[in-house]
């Protein structure tokens, strides 16, 4: 049950999936599970991802209804034992990134609560530095609370559906989806790139960094390279841009989709604290109310189709193969275009409409304020919508794939008159 950071992963996440503990918490349980000395060997031992509702029996009796899958909701607690490096330097910070827990996640170490994240589709991360212990042992604890249903209209899971990672950085570092990447192509076919890149000084001295960035064709060929130099003071952000001319680009399309890939390379005190990997591709795209929609310069149909974020019979569990197989035949009935429905998708999925040449339209809410299904976002909706929002541009700004956002799906608001409303 023991994980470790890996000394050599400095500013590089790795999967922390394997060898949770879980336990579904029966109605009258008080007992503190997120303690630091509980003991859990009693539990059920998995790996993550996990869906404990399409393990449940089907039954009309299940709060869930059908549009739910009629499969059981509750509370889960999962709980992972683990350790940090010895030669862990004391400026260096320690995150645990979740694509996704459905819903109402509170994440815990060692016994102490970072934060509760309501939305059961938002991407979401903790700075756990302060809380863990140099010496010895750590435990992390997941309490899902999806008991009050129903809180959506489709089968939604419920646990710890997408992947946990544990990023170890340094104390000058790039923060999370910290890199806004912004290709362009002019009207004689040769492009530039914009490279904003926040850096973070969490020490408490001020710090001289270098910022080199390359880009590389698909082929693998290096075509650009440009370095920067910024001071930065103590417990402060600063965004570093850098531009690229890049002659002739290929193009991103559906059927030819072309990826450059962005390196970025941070180095601080002469000692290189990280290096950054950001993959995008060169497109232009217009709507026009006489010819309608175009990509490159050519019209396009727009052949989409709207994808629920569950694998059917294998549930909510983000599985990239399956993904790729529903991919794969989306596009073999002809499909170019995926609207996630009806919210932030798997991170998955959009690499694979990068790689697969597939157009997507981006979705953040079923609803606002007004109430599908008694217990859904809604409630939710004043005090999360804004981070949500903007933690999925910032978190989705990057790929090529993405033509459209959209900020409601079929929102009760927009039958209202324009003065019942607020928003």
């Amino acid at each position: 049950r023991q994980m470790c950071i890996r000394d050599s992963n400095l500013n590089d996440r790795e999967s922390f999936n394997d060898n949770w503990s879980f336990y579904i918490q029966s109605p009258e349980d008080t007992t503190d599970y997120a303690a630091f000395g509980y003991d859990d060997s009693s539990w059920r031992k998995l790996n993550l991802p996990h869906d404990w509702a399409i393990e449940g029996t089907f039954s009309q009796d299940n709060p869930s209804g059908t549009g739910g899958g009629a499969l059981p909701g509750g509370i889960g607690w999962y709980r992972k034992t683990f350790s940090i490096p010895t030669v862990m330097k004391p400026t260096d910070r320690v995150f645990v990134d979740l694509d996704g827990a459905y819903m109402n996640s509170s994440v815990y170490v060692n016994g102490n609560l970072l934060g509760t994240r309501p939305y059961g589709y938002a991407s979401f991360s903790y700075d756990i530095t302060d809380f863990l212990n140099r010496k010895g042992n750590n435990v992390i604890a997941v309490k899902v609370d999806n008991a009050e249903q129903p809180n959506s209209r489709w089968y939604s899971g419920c646990g710890i559906y997408r992947n946990v990672w544990l990023r170890h950085t340094a104390g000058v570092f790039v923060p999370l989806w910290g890199q806004h990447i912004i290709p362009q192509v002019d009207a004689a076919g040769n492009g530039s790139v914009n490279v904003q890149t926040d850096i973070e000084n969490s020490t408490s001295s001020p710090c001289d960094v270098t910022l080199e960035s390359r880009i590389f064709a698909p082929d693998g060929k290096e075509v650009g390279k440009t370095s920067s130099r910024i001071t930065i003071g103590r417990d402060t952000t600063v965004s570093c841009g850098q531009d690229f001319t890049i002659s002739s680009p290929l193009l991103w399309s559906t059927d030819s989709p072309n990826l450059y890939r962005v390196e970025t390379r941070l180095t601080a005190g002469g000692k290189t604290t990280g290096v950054y990997e950001t993959k995008t591709g060169f497109r232009t795209f217009a709507f026009d109310a006489e010819k309608g929609f175009s990509l490159n310069g050519e019209r396009l149909k727009i052949r989409g189709v709207c994808l629920h974020h569950d694998a059917g019979a294998l549930g909510a569990v983000v599985n990239r193969r399956a993904i790729e197989r529903q991919l794969e035949i989306m596009k073999e009935m002809g499909a170019n275009a995926i609207r996630v429905s009806h919210n932030p998708p798997a991170p998955e999925l959009l690499e694979l409409c990068d790689s697969m040449g597939l157009l997507v339209m981006d979705e953040t809410f079923d609803m606002w304020r007004k109430k599908k299904t008694e217990h859904d976002y809604a409630r939710y909706f004043n005090e999360w919508h804004e981070r949500d929002l903007a933690d999925l541009i910032r978190r989705d700004r990057n790929h090529p794939s993405i033509f459209m956002w959209s900020i409601g799906n079929e929102v009760l608001e927009q039958w209202s008159h324009a003065d019942a409303d607020t928003l």
